[in-house]
């Protein structure tokens, strides 16, 4: 094999490994401090993160110049920004609140709906095509999903109730960055990205948090915080973030997508070995279901961009969020 092409390789793999490690530390990092550690504000949390990631976002733009910013209208930052960094917020702070109550090999489960809620948002937004064969692929991956719920031994409502609809968010933003950024024309790297969103994420997580968590927080005494601790976890959430810029920029959109499959299933595993959370064989076939849908879309929607002009295929992997 030439070695320029095996160095290639090893670099991609690296890049791969790096980002998985990084996406499930975060998950599992969070889940501890939430439901182990002893701070149950996921709230808080979220807005820990959304702070240092704003705080190193500046330094790295405004202060020592190594990340160059885009002129951004005070217009454009309004209809599009701020829309985003709502929907963002959502996604954070009711994800992370889901952890309050399922385990994190569930919400793996659940997480597979995630291409089902994006194409339904981006037909009914224009940014996806219907058609009957990708619609009977959702129904398959949709019915995969309830029998992985119907045989979890810890199901509580509420918990699904928050993880669904921080897949509404989720993917509500996704439409966005399509419709408000991406046919503007305006390509935003993680760090322009984490300058822009991740103030307003702030601010819009602000108000939940003083009307529901702060109170919490000073009526009781019975919760835990190191300054120590919750940096290091806010600085493993930003390492994700420069990994995501690394994974798609050195490889490909769809590296990442094969690298998220594998993200799950060590989650799964993990999460029943650290937090002693078994899964049932019925969550698992069910899962196994999902999962075969999940990587048939995937493969329709590679078929897709390659059918495509070699301009519009390369301007796709580059503009995937």
């Amino acid at each position: 094999m030439d070695q320029a092409l095996l160095y290639q390789i090893l670099i991609s793999y690296t890049y791969v490994a790096i980002w998985i490690g990084l996406s499930a530390g975060v998950i599992l990092f969070n889940k501890y401090l939430l439901s182990v550690y002893g701070f149950p504000f996921p709230i808080a949390l979220t807005m820990i993160h959304m702070g240092f990631c704003s705080f190193i976002a500046i330094l790295l733009i405004r202060v020592f110049k190594i990340v160059e910013s885009i002129n951004m209208e005070v217009e454009t930052y309004f209809r599009a920004i701020v829309p985003i960094g709502a929907l963002f917020s959502g996604t954070l702070w009711l994800g992370n609140a889901a952890y309050l109550y399922l385990s994190v090999s569930f919400i793996q489960m659940l997480k597979a709906l995630m291409p089902v809620s994006v194409f339904l948002v981006g037909t009914l937004f224009g940014t996806e095509q219907y058609s009957n064969k990708i619609m009977l692929n959702m129904a398959v991956v949709t019915v995969g999903v309830m029998i992985a719920s119907y045989g979890e031994i810890n199901f509580v409502l509420t918990g699904v109730l928050m993880q669904l609809a921080s897949i509404l968010f989720e993917s509500s933003r996704l439409t966005l960055v399509q419709i408000l950024l991406q046919r503007r024309g305006m390509k935003l790297n993680p760090i322009t990205t984490l300058y822009y969103i991740a103030p307003a994420c702030f601010c819009f997580l602000s108000v939940p948090f003083v009307l529901i968590e702060l109170p919490k927080m000073q009526e009781s005494v019975d919760w835990n915080f190191d300054v120590t601790i919750f940096a290091a976890n806010a600085t493993v959430a930003l390492g994700l973030n420069l990994a995501v810029f690394l994974l798609i920029g050195k490889t490909s959109a769809l590296t990442m997508n094969v690298a998220g499959v594998v993200k799950d299933w060590l989650l799964i595993g993990l999460s029943a070995l650290l937090f002693h959370q078994p899964v049932s064989s019925v969550s698992l076939g069910g899962y196994a279901l999902a999962f075969g849908g999940v990587c048939y879309y995937n493969y329709l929607k590679l078929k897709d961009m390659q059918a495509q002009p070699p301009s519009r295929l390369e301007e796709g992997s580059q503009q995937k969020p």
